[in-house]
């Protein structure tokens, strides 16, 4: 019996190149949420939960038209956060990042990501599916507490939109990371969300 964790980010929304923090699915946005409905459309879910924010609920949404038996629902722990600020180990190079962000912001970030982990990944005696549907940081905070990264390391794993990364736990095995940013069922045209140069 295995537990998995399909963690899916969010389609591009209209104003993220504006700078906003939420709004509706972009038109190429609402291609990836379909394409990524699709892929995923074979599959049956126990559970699927998303972010609260806009983008995210959106993106559920399509999900559900291609799988009437589910009923996605919010869950705060999924919305968009930064985890962590500077430690001993952050290279320098990542400290500017962090200057937008307040010290209540990171430590609402980091109690939010410690209680996420610690309702998601519960060792289950059944078999199990369940879907996420979140954003980049919660996505890369997950697939590092997976691989037991150090916690800065969260900074150095990008998802794309609607990018499709699998994490999963067998009976006495610690979670393994079966797939992660997997892109296959998204035309070259359609990936989106990655950083050209910056590793933010």
């Amino acid at each position: 019996m295995t537990h998995y964790i399909y963690l899916v980010r969010h389609g591009e929304h209209q104003d993220a190149e504006y700078g906003l923090e939420d709004g509706p699915l972009s038109g190429k946005g609402q291609r990836q949420a379909a394409a990524i409905a699709d892929r995923l459309s074979g599959l049956t879910f126990d559970a699927v939960w998303h972010s609260p924010l806009e983008r995210a609920s959106e993106t559920a949404k399509y999900v559900a038209e291609r799988l009437p038996a589910v009923d996605p629902q919010p869950h705060a722990l999924l919305f968009d956060c930064v985890p962590t600020g500077m430690t001993e180990e952050t290279p320098g190079t990542f400290e500017p990042f962090f200057g937008s962000y307040s010290e209540a912001e990171i430590e609402a970030g980091g109690a939010q990501m410690a209680d996420a982990t610690a309702e998601f990944l519960v060792r289950r005696n059944e078999e199990v599916h369940e879907l996420l549907i979140t954003h980049n940081f919660v996505i890369s905070w997950f697939v590092r507490e997976v691989l037991e990264a150090p916690e800065w390391r969260w900074m150095t794993l990008n998802q794309a939109h609607c990018g499709l990364t699998v994490i999963a736990q067998k009976p006495g095995r610690p979670w393994t990371l079966l797939t992660h940013n997997d892109l296959g069922h998204l035309p070259h045209e359609l990936r989106t969300g990655l950083p050209d140069e910056n590793p933010i």
